[in-house]
This record gives C-alpha cells, sequence and structure tokens, in this order.
C-alpha cells in the first residue's frame, strides 16, 4: 500500500470528540520517549506531521490524521497518535484524566482496527509494558507490536531484545500478535507495517460490502 497523502485532522480530549468512525483506523501508543513522532512521519513520508518533542509526554490528547483523503487516492484511512502511558511529569488528577479517555477510546471506538504499541528495542522488557498490554486484553483491544530503534544496538542484540520480550510474553498470552522491527534513522519497517494496514484495510472494505449487501 502506497501513501499519496497524510494530513492532521483533528485533536480530541473525549473520544466523541473523534471524528465519525467510517473508514478504518490505527492508532500508535507507547511509554513515553519511545520514538512515537518519529515513526509516525517515517510511516506517513512527512517528517512534520507529527511533532517530534524532547520533551516526552507531550502528546496528551487524541490526535487523529487522514490519510489518503485527497481524490484519486488509495483506501482513506485515519491514523491517530495517542498520548503515552509513562506518565512524564503530570500530576494524579492527569493520570486519571488519562486513564479514562484511553480505556474509553479503546472501548468505544468501533472503526479500530488495530493497536500498534510501540517497544523500545534497546531494553529488556519492561513492566510499564507488559502491565500496559494486560490492559488490552482486559479490555478486549486487538494490538500488534512495533520494536522501535532498532538501530541504537547491534542487529544481533535488537533480535535477542526482541526474542526475549516475545518469550516474556507467551508467559501471560496463548496467542503472539505480529511483531514489527523498525529504525527511522535507517527507514526500516515502514514497508511491512503498510503492507500489513493494507492487508486490514481490504479485511474492512470486504466486511462493510458484505453488510450493505444483507
Amino acid at each position: 500500500m502506497e501513501i499519496n497523502n497524510a494530513a492532521y485532522l483533528v485533536s480530541s480530549a473525549k473520544v466523541e470528540q473523534c471524528p465519525k468512525p467510517d473508514r478504518p483506523e490505527y492508532a500508535f501508543i507507547g511509554r513515553s520517549n519511545v520514538g512515537k513522532s518519529s515513526l509516525i512521519n517515517l510511516i506517513t513520508g512527512n517528517n512534520k506531521l507529527a511533532k517530534v518533542s524532547k520533551s516526552p509526554g507531550k502528546t496528551q490528547l487524541i490526535n487523529h490524521f487522514l490519510i489518503n483523503g485527497e481524490r484519486n487516492a488509495d483506501q482513506p484511512w485515519y491514523l491517530v497518535d495517542l498520548p503515552g502511558y509513562g506518565f512524564a511529569k503530570r500530576s494524579q488528577s492527569q493520570r486519571v484524566q488519562w486513564q479514562k479517555m484511553i480505556a474509553d477510546y479503546f472501548q468505544k471506538r468501533e472503526n479500530l482496527l488495530t493497536v500498534f504499541v510501540l517497544i523500545d528495542s534497546r531494553h529488556s522488557p519492561q513492566k510499564i509494558d507488559l502491565e500496559f498490554l494486560q490492559d488490552l486484553g482486559i479490555w478486549g483491544v486487538p494490538f500488534n507490536i512495533v520494536f522501535t530503534k532498532a538501530d541504537k544496538n547491534t542487529q544481533a542484540e535488537t533480535a535477542k531484545n526482541v526474542r526475549t520480550f516475545v518469550t516474556r510474553m507467551k508467559q501471560d498470552w496463548e496467542f503472539i500478535p505480529k511483531t514489527f522491527i523498525t529504525s527511522t534513522v535507517k527507514q526500516s519497517g515502514r514497508k511491512d507495517l503498510l503492507a500489513y494496514i493494507g492487508e486490514l484495510n481490504a479485511d474492512f472494505l470486504e466486511h462493510e460490502a458484505a453488510d450493505k449487501s444483507v
């Protein structure tokens, strides 16, 4: 799948303020400073689309981007940049607000096809990441794992950390979701991510057509 155009659409504090759920949607989330903005820019081919901030936790709202929304483009879909779960410099009230906003979004956004959970490939499994995956399981939200910053270690070290994370997941999960390894520096992983999104888009359209024919 190709991205012909990508544009910022809206930022929402509540799921009720989000755009009409009439097209496929993919959310990206991870703990603070995992490289989410850089990855979104890589995927969309627009280095200025998502703001890259050196201050972790800058994104505080549900940010929607419209992909391929212009005429003569491929199937349009939403890319969503969600606030990180690292709680960088947030007060207790802000943390509670975040938890409600995220829980509502995941449980009410009917067009959400999958959540891409970003994991820093430089590190061993982190408790905060594993706990967030458990939350997704409780909410019944489909997700995939995207390992970021693969250029920061050797290829062997990155592969080892990925295997360790997957092995740790097997302690809690019967089914391990599809995983991706990415590097914004080396521009790697984009093709695989877009191919997967393209497959899900095709399934979405097929089911939508079937529903209309009933």
